[in-house]
């Protein structure tokens, strides 16, 4: 019984001595780990955490990168859109000035000729429409017209079929004509026109050149709008996005107030030409 006790006894002091060294050794293991992570808490502070986080420092240098090659991009694209800027508008700002006013004095031209006068003219029977088996078409494009004497026109079918449906157009239209068939034509006598008549047509004409006259004042007024987008403001005047310079706009704006005269001008006179014709009749 006593050599029993004392192994028991021995066994239990074994197991206590065994009990204090792990106890031990856990505390020196929770100290080290407790070190360690102040440790690494202060160097990922002081660092950036550039080294402990190697594929998120990648990343941000990527999003550098790429927020960089934009900038430059876009710092490329504005470059191209000032070098396009530099392009000189000014021949094209005046051709299309020029273009505009012509077409303009075309129009009164072809618009006066259809007028009536004392004096045959091929273009009076332009604007007559003929009406022939359900087809309406200008005269011009079924008829030969030419002018036989001062007074007198003559008016040819291309479709000798056609003959009546241009007598009845021509009798129909405003004009007061009355054309007679000769043959496989028709001759038209162009009357002397009436005071009331010349007054009334002389009415047309100036109201023509008013139009006209507006015409080409509208395409100066473009032409001026246009200049203005490319011609430098003050502030903007020294810097060198823009080769369209004040002194340029400025000639060219002296050189469309010419044109704009130049054709105002030549409106009057074609429309003082035909107030002669028609009053002399």
């Amino acid at each position: 019984m006593a050599i029993f006790m004392r192994r028991a006894l021995i066994s239990y002091r074994n197991v206590s001595i065994i009990l204090r060294s792990t106890t031990s050794q856990a505390r020196h293991f929770a100290y080290l780990v407790d070190g360690t992570s102040a440790s690494l808490l202060r160097r990922t502070a002081t660092s950036g955490a550039t080294s402990y986080f190697p594929a998120t420092n990648s990343l941000l240098r990527s999003c550098r990168g790429f927020a960089k090659g934009r900038k430059n991009l876009r710092e490329d694209v504005d470059c191209n859109e000032s070098t396009a800027e530099l392009v000189n508008v000014g021949p094209s700002i005046k051709a299309t000035a020029i273009s505009q006013m012509e077409a303009a004095i075309d129009s009164l031209s072809r618009d006066l000729t259809k007028l009536r006068t004392g004096r045959a003219s091929t273009g009076m029977l332009d604007h007559i429409v003929v009406e022939s088996d359900g087809v309406s078409l200008p005269l011009s494009r079924m008829a030969a017209v030419s002018v036989l004497d001062s007074k007198t026109l003559s008016v040819t079918p291309y479709d000798p079929n056609t003959l009546k449906s241009l007598e009845k157009a021509i009798i129909s239209s405003p004009l007061g004509l009355n054309p007679k068939v000769d043959g496989e034509r028709l001759v038209v006598l162009i009357p002397p026109l009436t005071k009331e008549h010349m007054q009334a047509v002389c009415k047309v004409v100036a109201k023509s050149s008013e139009d006209v006259k507006q015409s080409v004042r509208r395409a100066r007024q473009k032409a001026l709008d246009t200049l203005k987008k490319y011609t430098p403001k003050k502030k903007d005047k020294d810097k060198s996005g823009s080769t369209f310079s004040a002194d340029d706009a400025k000639r060219l704006e002296k050189e469309i107030d010419d044109l704009t005269k130049k054709f105002i001008k030549s409106a009057e006179d074609i429309c003082k030409a035909k107030e002669k014709e028609i009053t002399s009749g």
